[in-house]
């Protein structure tokens, strides 16, 4: 019997897609599960697709893969993750490589394929990106491990992955968990997305009185600008959706607490470990926690606020467009960020402008203005910052003024508006020339003896608070 050039072990949907695009695209693939009911009904269902080899045991699926073998597993992270593994790794030979599809958090990954190292196999966390369909159609894949598996595993990726001006969407990103490092900030930046344009629905309902169908129309509107995105598309799908059992806005009768699976709270939980803000990617995530607070919700529902009157704001959707447009750069610029900390804290060496490259398309956060991202940093790959590129300085300084109405009408109206106001706090925050942290240090000094520095002179200082408050050098 020949051999497959790759395998897929756990064929959930994400899995059994994914095993379908290899076969789709000519590469024999050898397909396991747990389950073999499951094995058994992709092959019944979709053999004609392409060459799968059905195995029942793991002797079976590591037997019938060609060398090096590419074990793809696609399970849970976590427990399950490492189970599979310790299944399967006694069965390979020095050379092979386990390939970890999931979203798993990159400090498992760096420790496994550390651990794998030592035994002379490769292990290649494997950010995928674009759900299910991306899985078939063609995702956006961010591949760690080492250079060496890549070559043997990166034309693969490369035929199965998403293409955007005949360029796939995906890159080898770094050494050990550089990959799964890179898939958990793009989640986190879909969080912020997600965010922004729940509070762009917000307001465009509850402070310009539209209709879920209208807004829908502004968001098509908006899909074929500078906003345009996969997220933006969808939105608009949503909204303009009716619920069959009652008439209503489907929008209407979601319950409104939205859940999460954890990797936007591992961005965040990064950043603080990295000392990077990603201020816009938190209130997300804190957002979706206070939604899913129902008691909370009820016990404060009383609340006194403003008189929260629909008022029709003339230009009110167009300064929305300009707050969202300005507040995603935020976005993604904190999520670059914390990529670019996160590279050099562990010595991956990342190239940003092709991070942005293979998000254009196949992904989640899959949008025009990416390819903007990406020439900015091939222009200056130092760039501290997306917002001091040349073209997002300006785009973001012509919003300014609506971004800043926007604010202050979601607070004086009771609409909240968290990743709005955060984005724009972070955008006066860098732009200020002195921050009230000067106070803070002073406060740390006075009641912790923790020092501070001057303006006018190297070396750190504390005044004698409790004493003649001389000061002295620390």
């Amino acid at each position: 019997m020949s051999k497959a050039r790759i395998g897929v072990t756990g064929l959930a949907v994400m899995g059994r897609n994914l095993a379908r695009n290899l076969a789709r695209h000519g590469h024999p693939v050898a397909v396991h599960n747990r389950t073999a009911a499951r094995t058994k009904a992709l092959v019944e269902e979709f053999g004609d697709e392409g060459t799968f080899i059905p195995a029942e045991t793991p002797e079976q699926f590591v037997a019938s893969l060609e060398r090096p073998r590419r074990l793809v597993i696609m399970v849970k992270a976590g427990a399950p993750t490492d189970a599979v593994i310790e299944e399967f790794a006694p069965l390979l030979e020095p050379g092979d490589m386990i390939v970890d599809g999931g979203n798993a958090h990159f400090a498992d990954t760096r420790r496994r394929e550390a651990a794998l190292r030592e035994r002379g196999l490769h292990f290649v966390g494997t950010g995928i990106s674009g759900g299910e369909e991306g899985a078939l159609h063609g995702p956006s894949i961010m591949p760690g491990g080492s250079a060496e598996s890549y070559e043997a595993l990166g034309p693969l990726l490369e035929d199965i992955a998403a293409k955007v001006d005949g360029t796939p969407c995906c890159v080898h990103v770094g050494p050990d968990g550089a990959g799964h490092f890179v898939k958990m900030v793009h989640n986190g930046i879909e969080y912020a997305d997600m965010q922004l344009i729940a509070e762009s629905y917000d307001l465009l309902r509850h402070a310009a009185g539209l209709s879920p169908a209208e807004i829908a129309e502004v968001f098509r509107t908006w899909n074929t600008g500078r906003l345009e995105s996969y997220l933006i598309e969808i939105t608009a799908e949503v909204l303009a959706h009716t619920d069959a059992a009652t008439g209503r806005p489907f929008v209407d009768v979601v319950l409104d607490q939205a859940e999460q699976k954890g990797t936007g709270r591992w961005t965040v939980q990064t950043a603080l470990d990295l000392g990077v803000p990603v201020s816009g990617i938190a209130e997300a995530v804190f957002a979706r926690s206070v939604s899913g607070h129902a008691g909370l919700r009820r016990a404060a529902r009383n609340l006194p606020g403003p008189k929260n009157d629909v008022r029709y704001l003339s230009g009110f959707a167009d300064d929305v467009e300009q707050a969202l447009y300005a507040s995603k750069v935020v976005a993604y610029a904190q999520g670059f960020h914390q990529i670019q900390a996160g590279s050099e804290e562990y010595g991956w060496n990342i190239d940003l402008g092709q991070m942005a490259t293979i998000w254009r398309g196949g992904c989640i956060i899959r949008a025009r203005f990416l390819d903007r991202i990406r020439a900015a940093y091939e222009a200056d790959p130092r760039t501290p910052t997306l917002l001091t590129d040349d073209h997002f300085a300006e785009a973001v300084g012509a919003a300014q003024d609506a971004w800043r109405r926007v604010v202050t009408t979601a607070a004086q109206l009771g609409i909240p508006a968290p990743g709005f106001s955060s984005a724009l706090a972070y955008y006066d925050s860098l732009r200020a020339e002195r921050l009230p942290a000067a106070l803070t240090q002073g406060q740390r000094d006075f009641f912790g003896a923790h020092t501070y520095r001057r303006v006018d002179r190297d070396g750190s200082f504390h005044t004698l608070w409790g004493g003649d408050r001389s000061e002295v050098e620390a």
